[in-house]
């Protein structure tokens, strides 16, 4: 996917400047600018079809709101409507930013209305689940360092509720303080999250136990030959277990921060003190956890009925 071969010089820097502006500026994760990158990549693909021909500075200028709904349509053949969403916003911001920093004006793209998106309830893990997938880290994973390496490193994010970016960035420096860790999260913000005793063991398990050298600045969770621990490595394990087990495929790597935030709601902590542990900017984005709890009392509550 090389978006030089869709467009031209001119085009491209544009794409890379606001690339930038949201790394630097914007604070916005690897994750999150390799989505913003797709989504461009993609517009400035039906583009180049339209045209046939390589999108230029005059094409982006002269881009309607025709041409914006043409796109849409294109996308619902095989995207939903969450997707197409984030991809309007993305091209929404993207116009913005070059408006209002004077590279090109164009706002046909204001005209456009986002798709309704409901969103979904966070999914938790059940408790029983939980230990289960632990136990069986132990049974995949044959090399001893590996398994510590990811009991501490799933312990560390349902036992701190982190994101999995947020777990992978964790360094020595940030568990100097054996009660508290620092978190880095979305736009650089930084929390505060407490540190349990049965974290900060298996992380000294697996300090122990890994065969390489863990520098103070640099992410504590290795992978093969020395190299960084993935998402995609961690992931690939977890999708694993998950079938091996029989589970949801609601179990996933996020799946452990919805488990955190609810198991703390079922166990009586409140809204405000979830939200600060979570890093969430808006409470609302925390109160969707209430809503769990609420299905989860009328699901006993109807076994109860049937006794």
């Amino acid at each position: 996917m090389n978006i030089k071969d869709k467009c031209d010089v001119e085009v491209s820097g544009l794409i890379e400047k606001f690339l930038r502006f949201l790394e630097v500026e914007k604070g916005c994760s690897q994750n999150t600018l390799g989505s913003y990158r797709i989504d461009i990549f993609y517009f400035v693909d039906f583009l180049f079809r339209a045209n046939r021909s390589l999108v230029t500075y005059k094409i982006f200028e002269q881009v309607s709101v025709y041409d914006f709904r043409k796109w849409l349509v294109e996308r619902h053949r095989d995207h939903v409507n969450s997707s197409n969403a984030r991809a309007l916003a993305c091209l929404r911001s993207f116009f913005r930013f070059l408006a209002q920093n004077e590279l090109l004006n164009n706002r046909e793209i204001e005209k456009i209305k986002t798709p309704k998106v409901v969103k979904p309830l966070p999914k938790a893990v059940d408790q029983f689940d939980i230990e289960k997938i632990f136990a069986a880290i132990l049974e995949v994973q044959k090399v001893e360092w590996k398994a510590k390496r990811d009991l501490a490193l799933l312990t560390l994010i349902y036992g701190c509720g982190l994101r999995i970016s947020e777990a992978l960035s964790v360094t020595k420096n940030s568990l100097q303080d054996s009660q508290t860790l620092v978190v880095t999260g979305k736009g650089k913000k930084q929390r505060m999250v407490p540190l349990l005793p049965i974290i900060k063991k298996r992380i000294e398990d697996y300090f122990c136990a890994c065969p390489f050298k863990i520098e103070q600045d640099s992410g504590i969770f290795i992978g093969n030959k020395g190299k960084i621990y993935t998402r995609y490595d961690f992931d690939k394990l977890i999708r694993k277990i998950r079938i091996m087990l029989g589970l949801s495929d609601t179990v996933t790597i996020h799946s452990f921060r919805h488990s955190f935030a609810t198991h703390l709601l079922e166990a009586g902590v409140d809204l405000r003190s979830i939200q600060d542990l979570l890093g969430h900017e808006n409470l609302s984005t925390t109160q969707r956890y209430t809503k769990i709890d609420k299905s989860r009392l009328l699901s006993v509550y109807e076994k109860f009925q049937r006794r």
